[in-house]
């Protein structure tokens, strides 16, 4: 459908207002949420993704990818709640206890939102407790940390002993990144995968939704 088309390639250029503007028109056209959300938005966010990870585009280009998402979100999210349109998954993140620095935090939240999950950001310096609590509460699929001091990269495993001790390890994933974390150290805490940037941190959480 050629609204469609429009509104991923104006989602691309980061032009919110025609976002909106077309998402609107989309909805008046009878198109159904789900297909303008999936073969519109969805789709739009998806190729800035492989640009991001390819270094075509940069940051910036990203956010106002983003800023023009939430436009057409904006318009789309009471139809997505009268028609009970799941999510592929649930991801709750955070930057670690002790460590303030969330710019590659936020980025891997617009990147997994742009790719249809919903995400419950719980900001930085958060506490194991608050992990586990949102986890349970928010009923999340994932749980994704976010450290970038060496110094606070130990809280992590904290998080996983608790969801463990809670017995919600079972249907809670866990995925971790930052800048001084490896897959070496992932493995040695417990998590159940790594991330080295933004567009590998939505395959690993697709993959881990899939994996169940």
């Amino acid at each position: 459908m050629e609204v469609l088309k429009q509104i991923a390639a104006e989602l691309e250029r980061g032009d919110g207002e025609q976002v909106g503007a077309l998402t609107k028109r989309a909805i008046d056209e009878s198109i159904a949420a789900k297909t303008i959300l999936d073969d519109g938005l969805i789709a739009g966010m998806n190729v800035v993704g492989e640009k991001f990870k390819t270094h075509e585009i940069f940051l910036p280009d990203v956010l106002l990818a983003a800023k023009a998402m939430y436009a057409g979100m904006d318009q789309l999210k009471p139809l997505l709640v009268e028609e009970g349109i799941p999510t592929i998954g649930r991801v709750v993140m955070g930057t670690i206890q002790g460590d303030l620095h969330d710019i590659g935090k936020n980025l891997v939240a617009i990147l997994l939102r742009g790719a249809g999950f919903e995400v419950i950001d719980l900001g930085n310096d958060v506490s194991p407790e608050a992990f586990v609590k949102a986890a349970r509460e928010e009923e999340a699929t994932v749980v994704g940390m976010s450290a970038l001091l060496t110094t606070t990269m130990l809280g992590m495993r904290q998080v996983i002993e608790l969801l463990k001790s809670e017995g919600l390890d079972k249907q809670v994933k866990t995925i971790v990144g930052g800048a001084p974390l490896s897959t070496e150290f992932a493995s040695e805490i417990g998590a159940d995968a790594y991330a080295y940037d933004g567009a590998n941190a939505v395959e690993k959480v697709k993959a881990l939704v899939a994996a169940g």
